[in-house]
């Protein structure tokens, strides 16, 4: 019989706070009280300011800018926690950092994705809850319990709500070519893929062919994350090469690097389509960018993992 602790809890790092207050009203539960902030030596401190004793706590922090001090810090919070006696501690991760570091593609490389799930399970993390992982092996890099979210499933509603006819959903390289499927199996439209390389380690992509029918077509372009937009940008730029008509651009995670607003904005897209897993700026928003609210996909979840019920289920 599964344990059932005594409350759930919600705690929030300073990466996303807004997130975490949307996720607690999801559930109707108060965030919980939490002293995070840096000494002057830009040492972290951490102190739950009420009783977490047997509880089951869920710690709301995204790798997001400064990412490594996101990680660092989400660290601190899990062992604070365990210290504290919480009963179980599941970290919140609706970003997942280092995901493009999931294998030794070049010599004498780390598996950066792999390192950052083992600090998780050695800070004290029971299970962890994350949204739209860059690849799906990830998830057994841990020893603990992972929940991956898709963020397929409210992208597509908002998408299908816009009734989109002589549209081709594109994957932005063969290797998100099942995520673009599913897309395209959502919304019942036919699929195509960017051929692409990337030039070595500066981030900088080259899109080579175009494999499916676009031309006289809409486009939807599907990418897990928007980084600095070099992917997209270069997409676009093929796909109207190849004679595409108008162009939606959809990404899960809004990252919006150095350079990725003034080249959305200059790519004169149609409606640029993304999630609030990460925080966005008001600075940074566009006028034709749609963020869908993530908070109710995992509050649910969390609703559910505490319940002991199925996460599945919610995508059935």
């Amino acid at each position: 019989m599964p344990h059932v602790f005594s409350d759930l809890a919600i705690f929030s790092g300073r990466a996303h706070p807004a997130l975490a207050h949307a996720i607690a009203a999801r559930l109707g539960r108060p965030l919980g009280k939490i002293d995070v902030f840096e000494f002057s030596n830009e040492n972290i401190f951490v102190q739950y300011q009420e009783n977490i004793r047997m509880r089951d706590v869920y710690l709301v922090q995204p790798f997001v800018s400064p990412v490594n001090t996101s990680i660092l810090e989400l660290l601190i919070m899990i062992d604070a926690a365990k210290r504290a006696s919480a009963g179980r501690v599941t970290a919140v991760v609706p970003y997942y950092a280092y995901g493009r570091s999931d294998k030794k593609d070049q010599p004498r490389v780390p598996i950066t994705a792999r390192l950052i799930a083992n600090m998780l399970e050695t800070a004290g993390a029971d299970r962890v809850l994350t949204v739209n992982l860059h690849a799906g092996q990830i998830q057994g890099f841990f020893n603990i319990p992972v929940d991956e979210l898709n963020a397929l499933y409210p992208v597509s509603a908002h998408i299908r709500a816009e009734k989109l006819e002589h549209y081709t959903v594109v994957a932005t390289d063969v290797g998100d070519e099942k995520r673009a499927r599913d897309m395209a199996a959502r919304l019942d439209l036919p699929l195509a893929i960017i051929e692409k390389r990337r030039i070595g380690n500066t981030g900088r992509t080259e899109a080579m062919n175009v494999i499916g029918e676009v031309e006289d077509r809409s486009v939807l372009i599907l990418d897990d994350e928007i980084d600095t937009a070099g992917t997209m940008t270069e997409a676009i730029r093929v796909l109207r090469d190849s004679g595409c008509r108008e162009v939606i651009v959809c990404g899960y995670h809004a990252i919006l690097s150095g350079p990725a607003v003034d080249r959305l904005r200059e790519a004169n897209v149609r409606e640029i389509v993304v999630t609030d897993t990460a925080p966005i700026p008001e600075s940074r928003l566009l006028p034709n960018m749609t963020v869908i609210p993530i908070a109710p996909l995992v509050g649910d979840a969390i609703g559910r993992i505490h319940s002991g019920q199925s996460v599945g289920a919610l995508f059935q």
